[in-house]
Parts: C-alpha cells; sequence; structure tokens
C-alpha cells in the first residue's frame, strides 16, 4: 500500500496505471460510483479498498439525504483509517459477523421514534447514528451534554479505540501498565456509567483526565485518551505536511514559543518531541480563531497525568513501528 497521491493514465474504461510506473494498475473503489471514495485498489484485488471493506452496513440510499450523511461520515472514515494505517495497528475487515476479530461499520438511522440507533462498539463492530452526520444536530447534543468537542471524526476514533483495547491491551503484557494508569477494566461498567450520569465527573478531572467522560470508567478513559492521540498525530501530520512553523519574534529572547514541524510524528519515537511541537502549534491556532471570533480550535489541557497516558498510547502503537 503506497499511502500516497498518485497521478494516474488511463489503461481502459475501468483500469488506470501510474503515471510513473506504468506496471501499476489499479481500479477506483466501488464506492467512487456513489461519490464517497476516491481510494484506489490494485486491478487483481477486491473492489473495495481497505476503508471500505469495513462496511457492513450504510444507510439506505434511497432518501436523497442518507447519502449526503453517508458522504460526510466517509470523509471522516477514510481519515480514520488513514491514520490506523500509518500507525500501522491491525486493520481488516470482519469475515463473518460472529468473528470475534476484524472490525466492521455499520451506519444506520433511526426507524422510529421508540427505537434509537445508539452510538457505540461492540465485539468490533462500531455503530453509528447517522444523524450525528448532521451539523446542527451534533451541535445540539454538544450543547446539551456539555461536550467541548464532538466531531464525526471524533466518534470514530472513540468507539475504535474500545477496538484497538481488545487488539493492543486485553491480554497483552501491557495490562498491567494499562491498569496502572487508566484504572482496572474489571469494575463494573454499566454500574459505573449509571454513577456517572447520576453524578457526573469526579471533582478536579482535569487533573488526570482528558475530558469529563474519560472519568466514568477505566475503557471510557482508554477510549478518550485514544482518540486525542489520533487527534493529535494526524493534525501534526498535516502541519508537517504544509511545513508550518511556529517562531513569533515578540515573545522575547528565551523564544519560549518555538515549533518547527520539522518531520512527520509517525516516525518519532520520543513521545516529548511530539509534545514539543504540539503545544505551541495549538496556543497559535487557538489565537488565530479567536482572531475570527470562533471558540478555540484546541479547547484541552494536557495535565501530567494524561501525558503520561498519551506516552503509553505512542509506545504501545511504535512497538513494532519505530523499533
Amino acid at each position: 500500500m503506497q499511502m500516497t497521491m498518485v497521478t494516474l493514465v488511463t489503461e481502459n474504461n475501468v483500469e488506470f496505471s501510474d503515471v510513473t510506473n506504468n506496471q501499476a494498475v489499479y481500479h477506483y473503489c466501488e464506492n467512487a460510483s456513489h461519490g464517497t471514495c476516491n481510494w484506489l485498489v490494485q486491478a487483481d484485488q477486491a473492489p473495495f479498498c481497505i476503508a471500505c471493506s469495513l462496511n457492513r452496513t450504510i444507510p439506505k440510499l434511497s432518501h436523497d439525504d442518507n447519502w449526503d450523511k453517508w458522504k460526510r461520515i466517509e470523509i471522516a472514515k477514510h481519515r480514520l483509517v488513514y491514520s490506523l494505517l500509518r500507525l500501522q495497528v491491525p486493520v481488516s475487515a470482519k469475515d463473518e459477523p460472529e468473528d470475534i476479530e476484524g472490525l466492521a461499520f455499520d451506519f444506520m438511522s433511526d426507524t422510529s421514534k421508540g427505537k434509537r440507533i445508539m452510538t457505540g462498539h461492540a465485539n468490533g463492530v462500531i455503530t453509528l447514528n447517522i444523524e450525528e452526520a448532521n451539523e446542527a444536530i451534533r451541535v445540539q447534543h454538544k450543547l446539551d451534554l456539555g461536550e467541548k468537542y464532538r466531531t464525526l471524526l471524533g466518534h470514530m476514533r472513540h468507539e475504535v479505540g474500545h477496538y484497538y483495547w481488545d487488539v493492543l491491551i486485553k491480554d497483552s503484557a501491557y495490562l498491567e501498565q494499562y491498569r496502572q494508569l487508566f484504572g482496572d477494566e474489571r469494575e463494573d461498567y454499566s454500574e459505573a456509567l449509571n454513577h456517572y450520569y447520576e453524578n457526573g465527573p469526579v471533582a478536579n478531572w482535569n487533573d488526570s483526565y482528558i475530558s469529563p467522560y474519560a472519568t466514568s470508567h477505566s475503557w471510557e478513559d482508554w477510549a478518550e485518551t485514544w482518540a486525542h492521540y489520533l487527534h493529535l498525530m494526524d493534525t501534526l501530520e498535516t502541519a508537517h505536511a504544509f511545513g508550518i512553523d511556529i517562531y513569533p519574534t515578540q515573545i522575547g529572547d528565551n523564544h519560549e514559543l518555538k515549533a518547527d514541524i520539522y518531520k512527520d510524528p509517525y516516525t518519532i519515537k520520543d513521545f516529548n518531541q511530539i509534545m514539543e511541537m504540539w503545544l505551541p502549534l495549538t496556543f497559535a491556532v487557538n489565537s488565530l480563531n479567536r482572531s475570527m471570533g470562533h471558540i478555540d480550535f484546541y479547547p484541552f489541557v494536557i495535565a501530567p497525568a494524561v501525558l503520561e497516558k498519551l506516552q503509553f498510547i505512542h509506545n504501545v502503537c511504535g512497538a513494532n513501528r519505530l523499533n
């Protein structure tokens, strides 16, 4: 897998070759016919790209607004899958519904007012209520729940975090260290969530957690922190691609706010280097947003305890990739 943009020349009505290598022949993913995918597949391989092969259920396209929602969802999901591939964590589709391995997505709509589709994860299947692709509804949920951040991409990164807990942490050599950082996942999950919704987050939650919801249970702390790690890595990679430098001359001789995004974060082993780029970048972009009258681009504070959790995730993901 090349993980890059290529320039194509037409071979026939359905196949194309790389202009720099006419031996590399591709066809577009089948979902290109719906305008929901622009990824390529080698000519002798399956009709769907790796991202679209994960789809188990898509919205009924007989409803006109469902196509638009699905397209927005696919944009977010493709970015998610790209990040997972860059991290080199396992990405494979479920072969069978009861298969305990593999990943699948169900994008579904409510069938009635009394039967709502709940966004969540279970045994490698991520279900997303497609109403989250409606900006007005998503913002209303964000306000109702007191969330600082709620996006389609954020939902997917959080839910896939639950899947990768099973893949990377469960029954692994990392489990004890995980419990030291995130707590004991054996605590009753339903009871913990009920307690959270009845009583809210623990006092001074931002000293140890990235979000209020992360306080509800060890698994949710992992999923929230995992999602944040993907936010961070993807944004830094984009900044690197644009060659962004942050070096204001007005801050004094010690140059406390400085970051040259000179390296692809996926190639950096030392997480401290990543944070040295991340914090100045977010400070600068928050300032730009305020100049336009928008809310902060990055409404989070990374406490030392959260930094340690992010470092742990970076180490787990990079165990094979960066050695």
